[in-house]
């Protein structure tokens, strides 16, 4: 990669997309972009702040490409028939997915750490990213959420940190297989489970994501990647866990808040322990806690310092992102979008009093389609008597999709579990019935991915329960 390159982002707005744009920029590439929200008038004060950066954007019909020396970068939503594909095709100007740009970029680190699993490896990347970044390490850090201690009014879309460092700290995605892409040095897995695609198929790639690292981060609570273990040299892997004492970072004396949690870490090698207090709740963000412990540790950074650093990390958007209380209601937006995700959040608020409603939106018909028994179960399984699940349909940003499977399915089939459940073609009706339900000690929780908007809904809400 060379600075006089130029690229050209198609979904330029994307979670994966915007912080990859930011970071090329910075290493003086010349980066544009266009994106169907923009053109649907949606989220305006993300491109706001893009264009605030210098970077120019455009309609997403074309128009942006206009040689054949721009390089075109696409996410995996982005399909062939799109206008943006086509002009580069006819320019004869070269396009690549996302994932291999920054993979691109990644593996040319001299010190590169990536961070994978099914869930919580945008939280482990943040809690990381900050660490290092406390400790003076400097790192250029590529996330998918927002994270908040990155936060300054000239950046409010803080998913990326431009570093002058030699270490690259990455999320990388397993769900379009990109992960096959990165050779890291350091390789933090956090756990396998069902999400984009099949377990058989996640092995494989986990699999071999973890034999390319010289250092190997793994969950040992978590039978899928502590399977793995197995087959890794034990002098080239650390191991963490909430219950296992052979774990060389072992978790324990948990206190939880609604706010966050407290627990005592212990390194096996050392004998030395830490007390850690997190501002984010739920035993969940423990294992991401010591999955960044133990990749710093890979670093060079020292129990104790590490630790220190997670006391003041702020946490991420729509992570368990308390947004506002009225007449006693309490609204809470959260990306949860997979069953084991959606487990983590529903166990982590039902420590704590509070009925329940559930708006849950999900981020595709496809993975709708794969994932409706494990969905159906879940909810079934982890949502109490009293409370009720709302849904709309899929995200949809357009595109062509099968519609074989609805939110309707998912709601038929909780239902005939015994949970109280109701869906709605349309977002806004979902809304309605959420006010008409809410009565004070009552929590909203708003989930789903790959949809901004999901946080301007949930803040509508609030304003609309003062009203």
């Amino acid at each position: 990669m060379t600075q006089a390159r130029e690229y050209f982002f198609c979904g330029i707005g994307g979670s994966g997309m915007l912080p990859l744009a930011l970071i090329l920029q910075s290493r003086g590439c010349v980066v544009a972009g266009s994106d169907r929200m923009l053109d649907q008038g949606r989220t305006a004060q993300k491109f706001d702040f893009l264009r605030a950066r210098g970077i120019p954007l455009h309609a997403q019909d074309g128009s942006g490409l206009t040689g054949a020396d721009q390089i075109l970068v696409t996410s995996a939503a982005i399909e062939d028939s799109v206008p943006d594909v086509q002009a580069a095709r006819r320019l004869g100007a070269r396009v690549m997915t996302r994932a291999e740009l920054l993979a691109e970029v990644f593996n040319a680190a001299p010190h590169s750490i990536a961070l994978g699993g099914t869930s919580g490896k945008s939280t482990t990347t943040g809690m990381l990213g900050w660490i290092l970044h406390a400790v003076g390490r400097h790192p250029t850090i590529m996330n998918g959420a927002v994270m908040k201690n990155f936060i300054t009014p000239d950046t409010p879309f803080a998913s990326a940190v431009v570093g002058d460092g030699e270490v690259f700290v990455s999320e990388v995605d397993e769900s379009d297989g990109s992960i096959a892409l990165y050779s890291p040095r350091v390789a933090v897995l956090n756990n396998i489970t069902l999400d984009h695609k099949s377990l058989d198929e996640l092995r494989a790639l986990f699999r071999d994501f973890t034999a390319k690292a010289e250092t190997v981060v793994l969950n040992l609570d978590d039978p899928e990647s502590a399977s793995l273990a197995a087959g890794i040299a034990p002098a080239n892997t650390i191991g963490f866990s909430l219950s296992d004492p052979a774990a060389d970072l072992l978790a324990g004396e948990l206190a939880p808040a609604p706010d966050g949690i407290a627990f005592e870490v212990t390194e096996r090698a050392t004998a030395a322990r830490a007390r850690v207090r997190l501002r984010v709740p739920g035993r969940h963000n423990v294992a991401n806690a010591l999955a960044a412990l133990g990749a710093a540790r890979a670093c060079g950074v020292t129990l104790s310092d590490a630790a220190a650093a997670l006391d003041g990390f702020d946490g991420l958007r729509r992570r368990l992102e308390f947004v506002g209380e009225a007449k006693g209601v309490t609204v809470i937006d959260d990306f949860a979008h997979n069953p084991d995700k959606i487990d983590a959040t529903l166990a982590t608020l039902h420590a704590f009093p509070g009925r329940l409603l559930v708006l849950f939106q999900p981020h595709g018909f496809g993975p709708l389609r794969l994932m409706k028994d494990a969905f159906i179960d879940c909810f079934a399984r982890h949502l109490h008597d009293d409370d009720v699940l709302i849904m709309p349909d899929p995200v949809y940003f357009g595109g062509t999709v099968e519609r074989s499977v609805t939110s309707q399915d998912i709601v038929d089939g909780v239902q005939a579990r015994g949970r109280p459940a109701f869906a709605f073609p349309e977002r806004p009706a979902c809304g309605d019935k959420l006010l008409e339900l809410a009565r004070p000690g009552d929590r909203i929780v708003v989930m789903g991915a790959r949809d901004d908007t999901l946080a301007l809904f949930a803040a509508e809400l609030v304003e609309r329960l003062k009203a």
